[in-house]
């Protein structure tokens, strides 16, 4: 039984598309969970590169809670997606 080998970019692409509507994960927890906890911006270049329409990477933010930058629309749209799909509502009342 041979095991198939993902490279970096593909595991963290494939943790991305698992994340569920309404949820996030920071770089940091994407990075960690691909086996790399030191490469939380190696994810956001990724993130940044990656226009794969089945991958959310508008539910990938930054550690201190902020939403980061997003390649589909800048901040203002990343906020707007994540608002419809109920994240920043429950978040920020939260605060």
């Amino acid at each position: 039984m041979t095991k198939k080998i993902h490279s970096f970019s593909e595991k963290v692409l494939d943790i991305v598309r698992n994340i569920p509507k309404g949820k996030t994960m920071t770089y940091k927890q994407v990075a960690e969970k691909a086996g790399s906890p030191n490469a939380a911006r190696a994810v956001g270049s990724i993130m940044k590169h990656n226009y794969l329409r089945d991958v959310p990477c508008h539910r990938v933010i930054r550690s201190d809670g902020s939403v980061g930058e997003y390649n589909r629309g800048g901040e203002e749209q990343k906020r707007i997606i994540l608002q419809e799909e109920g994240f920043l509502q429950k978040h920020e009342n939260k605060k």
